[in-house]
């Protein structure tokens, strides 16, 4: 059986990205090649139109659409905090491999993390995380 071998750490960028809950670990190869996430292709992972969009975009910004492919892991979230995650991975990525995207990319605002994250619910609130306790009539 022929042997595979795994890129050395030299040929890939890896970067981390976090939205919400959600956390995607990916490795940007050069050249050209299948993007995939969680061992699936990116289409078929994320099937709807909007986010076929929205995965493309840094590529889009940096006008390096066919010059990398990546394999990505993404954790934890619904789908639309995994897009997110992914976006702002990727955005990292093509910072790191060329300092002239970093304008472009903070221009398009994919390098500003979006904290925000699902506020927790309080004892006593009737299960709400905003909701206020009842007060008696009497």
């Amino acid at each position: 059986m022929p042997k595979t071998t795994t890129p050395k750490k030299d040929q890939y960028t890896f970067t981390v990205g976090r939205r919400k809950s959600a956390v995607a670990t990916i490795k940007l190869y050069p050249g050209k090649g299948e993007s995939k996430v969680n061992d699936q292709s990116v289409a078929k992972y994320f099937s709807s139109v909007f986010y076929h969009s929205q995965y493309e975009l840094p590529f889009e910004v940096t006008h390096t659409q066919d010059k990398y492919h990546y394999t990505a892991t993404i954790l934890g979230g619904g789908k639309h905090g995994q897009i997110e995650a992914l976006t702002v991975a990727l955005a990292r990525a093509l910072k790191e491999i060329s300092a002239e995207h970093t304008s472009v990319l903070r221009a398009a605002g994919l390098l500003t993390i979006d904290a925000r994250v699902r506020e927790r619910r309080k004892v006593g609130t009737g299960g709400k995380a905003r909701r206020a306790k009842q007060s008696p009539k009497r």
